[in-house]
């Protein structure tokens, strides 16, 4: 992989082959043009990062499915790969920052576009909250190690400071310029290496505690009396336990687009987006395999009770007996939180911006305000950290028995930040699905792609990406009782009333302000003809 990313002083690109592409879709070139292929690879790794979403779940996947849950791994992967094929030859044709609003809104028009990155914009804030709030157990931790003090993450007030100190730290980085942004998520995915393939060949150098064997078994988590977390699948892993356990990988394979939301900051970004989208599921997919394996084969005996309690840290603290080494796995697993909270805000913030650019939001004036000097979305960028400043609020409330509603329960002992966060899975599954089908609709209309082309394998591609997305959609979001396994994961009926309100606001607006009607800085014509004559590949650097 190589990078063609400028150097710290040198001019920003605005000119050439990208700068024309943009003018012929109604844009003037404003940001920083200066990322290569790795650092738009680096960005979408980081946000996808296994690191960060193992070490978060890996713990309910076991839990539910045994250490057989490995193999819903390729499912996800291979499913949400064919959704990145279809959005690479989105990518090569419509190179815009925001990727997935300025895609659809060229596929079918204003008003569904709008819809798209609704959603889509409020599942990438709510994600920021997610990840930064994430690291305070590994932050907290690490402190407590090396200073003796006696912190509790799971206290509020410390989750408060953690993850402002953490969001500020990115929105300055961010805010400098895609440059360090780009820098920050080359050297993210070193972090992410040696976080999974590091760690695991070191604990297997420390000596696993079970066969290859192991990871074919459900290690009696079928049954209510071994399921360390109280599920009952009557014996039936699949496709009982399976069906649940995938939702642990459902939850960590997306973010490959975001190599498309930073689009105008690629150089050829024709060319190197589609690439970057597409490697970042492949590489990821093996990363995670591995982790998992490895992680699962590292497991102490056959009680999952201490792994459910404890987390990953349980495995680190049971098989290496050396402090520095396991205070270095914790700096690791801090570094991938923070690179990849820094990808999703640098996303969210193009997101916003390339919204406003449209007169879409409220102060859309304010919003694609760019930076003279550092010619990023100086505005997008603070949204980006003070509405996931003000979400951590949230983990204050925690009620300490159910609260009931008409025939909604809010489940009793449960933070009301991850029923918000709940909303940043299925908010991205329901706007990555509203993309594929446009892109459906259109092909069927006659439309094709300006570059990256799937040619024949086109509609296969297509339909079976959407049953599997629509599929994961409902298995993500189908309501149930709190006591229900999958209530682990959506808290039975939360993730619906989120997704309900999120709508609602956005029909407020939607049916007042009527931006879809306003006259956009950018029309959405025909897309422009190629300006480069050879197709490109998903392969290659």
């Amino acid at each position: 992989m190589t990078d063609t990313t400028m150097t710290p002083g040198a001019a920003p690109v605005l000119e050439g082959e990208d700068a024309e592409l943009e003018r012929q879709f109604g844009y003037k070139p404003q940001l920083q043009r200066t990322l290569g292929f790795f650092s738009n690879f680096g960005i979408a790794f980081c946000y996808l990062s296994p690191v960060v979403g193992i070490y978060s779940l890996f713990a309910f996947g076991v839990g539910l499915g045994g250490p057989a849950y490995i193999w819903t791994i390729p499912v996800v992967v291979v499913g949400q790969l064919l959704v990145a094929l279809v959005f690479a030859e989105l990518a090569s044709s419509y190179p815009l920052a925001g990727a997935l609003y300025q895609w659809s809104k060229h596929l079918l028009g204003r008003g569904y576009g709008w819809w798209v990155g609704w959603i889509y914009a409020w599942a990438l804030i709510i994600t920021v909250a997610s990840v930064d709030t994430g690291v305070t157990i590994y932050a907290i931790t690490l402190i407590n190690n090396w200073t003796g003090s006696t912190f509790n993450p799971l206290d509020p007030n410390v989750i408060l400071v953690c993850t402002v100190i953490l969001i500020a730290l990115q929105t300055v980085m961010n805010t400098i310029g895609v440059r360090l942004t780009g820098f920050i998520a080359r050297w993210g995915v070193w972090v992410e290496i040696l976080g999974t393939f590091g760690i695991a060949i070191l604990l297997a150098v420390e000596g696993f505690h079970h066969g290859l064997g192991f990871l074919t078994t459900s290690d009696g988590t079928s049954h209510l009396a071994g399921n360390p977390l109280g599920a009952n699948f009557n014996g039936s892993w699949f496709p009982g336990a399976a069906l649940i356990a995938v939702l642990a990988n459902v939850y960590i394979f997306y973010g490959f687009e975001s190599a498309g939301d930073v689009a105008e900051e690629v150089v050829d970004a024709r060319r190197r987006v589609p690439r970057a989208m597409v490697w970042t599921m492949v590489v990821g997919g093996i990363t995670s395999f591995v982790l998992v394996g490895a992680l699962a084969l590292a497991i102490p005996g056959h009680s999952l009770t201490n792994l459910v309690t404890n987390g990953v840290p349980y495995i680190f603290s049971s098989n290496i007996s050396s402090s520095a080494l396991n205070d270095v796995i914790l700096v690791l697993i801090c570094l991938a939180f923070f690179s990849c909270g820094t990808a999703v805000q640098a996303a969210g913030s193009r997101v916003l911006f390339s919204y406003a650019r449209d007169n879409q939001l409220p102060a859309s004036r304010s919003l694609r305000t760019i930076s003279r000097r550092f010619r990023t979305p100086v505005v997008a960028m603070v949204v980006a950290a003070v509405l996931p400043a003000l979400f951590a609020l949230l983990a204050r409330a925690t009620p300490s028995h159910n609260l009931h509603f008409l025939f909604i329960t809010y489940p009793a002992k449960t933070n009301a930040l991850f029923i918000l966060v709940s909303f940043a899975t299925s908010g991205i599954y329901l706007s990555f699905q509203m993309v594929v089908i446009a892109a459906l609709i259109a092909r069927m209309r006659g439309w094709r792609p300006r570059g990256f082309d799937l040619g024949k394998w086109a509609y296969p591609v297509y339909i079976v990406a959407i049953i599997y997305g629509v599929g994961m959609l409902v298995n993500i979001v189908a309501p149930g009782a709190v006591t229900s396994p999958r209530a682990l994961f959506n808290y039975g009926w939360m993730t619906l009333v989120v997704m309900f309100v999120i709508l609602v606001l956005g029909a407020l607006w939607f049916f007042t302000a009527r931006p879809h009607r306003q006259a956009p800085l950018a029309e959405s014509g025909p897309p422009p003809a190629p300006v480069a004559p050879a197709p490109v590949s998903a392969g290659g650097s």
